[in-house]
């Protein structure tokens, strides 16, 4: 079965190997034109998604409908800005002649998806490969078969092999791509994983971007109006059931404001999810799957065996794989739950007296891919950015430095390498060549 694999792989990478100096020539134009194509084969289906994302683990129509939406938004971004992407960068003129910078496509293109929002993670990197004039193959999670089966049909209507490629099938899959020389692996997910990918990278030198995780903090400067600070903190453990790299993580809280935290928090979750008295079915992301709803099950009944307390929430639905927002107060150290990145819905107040104390607790700790903060105060919000290291920053709000197309989504060693979105995602699949032409 290896072997079948491995030849089928081999047989796709040696179209696109001879396709890629084709691709790389072709127009401003032309690429547009393609991912016009990719468009409209994608809002042709979007029942199609919401039905398969449904059955994969139930999602709400609407947190798909918003996916797929983000993604058809950056692809016309793509489109409207690729002429000018592709314009060669001009840079201080030398006396004897000319000199600029040529973006060209790297060439061959693997981009490894995740299954918690199995749309952006593959189609705003291809769109943004393409962009660059790159060939693809993509390899989605296998968690997703249904989504997958969709997303199948929307590169086969669009593409030949040896443009755009989707594989499918379990780690056996990863293992042979990561054996063929791409010019540039692209993965999202663990950094556990992401170090094999980047190892195995190392054996053809070829160029990374790991879109990882850990554990992302939420800042509230003493005195914040708690009430906007808990609207976006919640909606964070809500949106996909906080199954996202960039939901927060734990709050960090001044003492004083913790039991005002706790209650506000318990008023939101009810406004979001329950119905007179009774928390809602419908609306709500299931955990993905038993193993990871074990997982979190097990790091909230750690806590609370080890002295954890419940602030918050504490319900589980083992039937429906669902967990009510979750804040616990009493973590300590030796707690899973402040060790692991959860990606889920629950968290944790982490009190403070002085915020030096928040700093220092951060700067311990592997650098997350998100830091958020609520605070008025332009002091505050500078020391904390000067003090601190994240792969992005959202102020007073949660998630929109990650829905902005002209940032630079990535993150920072252990939550990442690398970066893309609008043409942060175009130079990313891109090789800056130096061009000095003498008169």
């Amino acid at each position: 079965m290896v072997a079948v694999i491995a030849e089928k792989l081999h047989e796709i990478f040696e179209k696109q190997s001879k396709y890629q100096w084709e691709a790389r020539k072709s127009t401003a134009k032309q690429r547009a034109d393609k991912l016009t194509r990719l468009k409209e084969a994608i809002i042709k289906r979007v029942e199609c998604f919401v039905n398969a994302a449904n059955k994969d683990f139930m999602i709400p129509a609407s947190t798909v409908q918003n996916q797929i939406y983000s993604v058809i938004h950056a692809i016309d971004y793509a489109i409207e800005n690729v002429e000018n992407w592709m314009k060669p960068e001009r840079v201080e003129q030398p006396q004897n002649g000319e000199a600029y910078i040529l973006y060209e496509a790297r060439g061959r293109v693997c981009i490894f998806g995740t299954w918690n929002s199995p749309m952006s993670v593959t189609i705003y990197p291809l769109a943004e490969a393409l962009a660059a004039g790159n060939c693809v193959v993509i390899k989605p999670s296998e968690f997703n078969p249904n989504h997958n089966k969709v997303l199948q049909e929307v590169i086969e209507s669009v593409f030949e092999e040896r443009e755009v490629a989707l594989v499918q099938g379990e780690a056996d899959v990863s293992e042979q791509l990561l054996k063929l020389p791409f010019d540039h692996f692209f993965f999202t997910g663990s950094p556990r994983v992401g170090k094999i990918v980047m190892r195995e990278a190392a054996n053809h030198l070829a160029a990374v971007t790991l879109e990882l995780g850990g554990k992302s903090p939420a800042i509230i400067e003493k005195g914040y109006d708690l009430e906007k600070a808990v609207q976006n903190l919640v909606f964070g453990k809500v949106l996909m059931g906080g199954q996202f790299c960039i939901s927060p993580d734990y709050i960090c809280v001044h003492e004083d404001d913790v039991t005002a935290l706790a209650e506000t928090y318990r008023q939101k979750t009810l406004d979001m999810l329950y119905d007179e008295g009774k928390i809602r079915l419908t609306e709500r992301t299931q955990i993905v799957n038993e193993q990871h709803y074990k997982r979190l099950k097990n790091l909230f009944e750690d806590a609370l065996a080890k002295g954890a307390v419940i602030l918050s929430g504490g319900t589980f639905d083992d039937e429906n794989r669902l967990i009510e927002p979750t804040l616990l107060g009493g973590v300590t150290g030796e707690m899973l739950i402040a060790e692991e990145e959860i990606f889920g819905p629950l968290t944790f107040a982490h009190t403070y007296t002085d915020v030096s104390e928040v700093l220092q607790y951060i700067q311990l700790n592997p650098k997350p891919l998100a830091l958020y903060m609520f605070s008025d105060q332009e002091e505050f919000q500078q020391q904390i950015l000067a003090s601190t290291s994240s792969g992005g920053v959202t102020i007073n709000g949660i998630f929109m430095h990650n829905v902005h197309l002209s940032l630079p989504f990535g993150g920072v060693n252990n939550s990442g390498n690398g970066s893309f979105h609008g043409i942060h995602g175009f130079k990313t699949f891109s090789h800056n060549r130096a061009i000095y032409k003498v008169d």
